[in-house]
């Protein structure tokens, strides 16, 4: 059986205890800075700094995306507040012109005021949408279609708009 020491057990000093923890904690410093360095051919993620801050603004985030439904598309953007068209409910507005664009369309590209640079009716719409100072139908004030609508509409929106607006012919009141 071993004796029991006399001696007593060794009582670190203050000295000695502050050494103790330096040590400590660099070790856990080093691991954690180890744990966090990227490991060589890894792809890292992007540091949130290095993303343009117009990515997340919202004149970049589009009022509709076209995937939505054409009567969503319509409602979402707010046309028919100012606009009647057809097969849109509630699209009973007075402010702009009905939008029976495959009846009115050619009678305002063969305007003698019209002074764009559309060729069909479908690039009238876009024109209209993108540029809408470029014609004012006649009877209705200039400046009430708001130019930033081209750059709150995604081009797929814009398409299903365009697409949708050359087929309406009737059931609006046309002016």
């Amino acid at each position: 059986m071993p004796q029991p020491s006399s001696e007593k057990p060794h009582v670190p000093s203050q000295p000695e205890r502050i050494v103790t923890m330096i040590v400590i904690g660099s070790v856990l410093l080093y691991a954690l800075w180890t744990l966090q360095a990227p490991v060589p051919g890894s792809s890292s993620p992007v540091p949130l700094r290095a993303v343009p801050a117009v990515a997340l603004s919202s004149e970049s985030i589009p009022l509709v995306t076209g995937d939505e439904p054409v009567i969503e598309m319509f409602t979402r953007a707010g046309c028919p507040v100012c606009h009647s068209i057809p097969g849109i409910p509630g699209a009973n507005g007075q402010v702009g012109p009905a939008l029976v664009l495959g009846t009115t369309g050619p009678q305002r590209l063969a305007d003698p005021s019209y002074h764009g640079t559309a060729l069909t009716v479908h690039e009238y719409i876009v024109e209209s949408v993108v540029e809408p100072g470029v014609f004012v139908v006649p009877g209705y004030p200039e400046r009430t279609m708001p130019a930033w609508y081209g750059a709150k509409l995604s081009a797929l929106a814009l398409e299903k708009i365009a697409v949708y607006l050359e087929a309406q012919t009737g059931s609006a009141p046309v002016k």
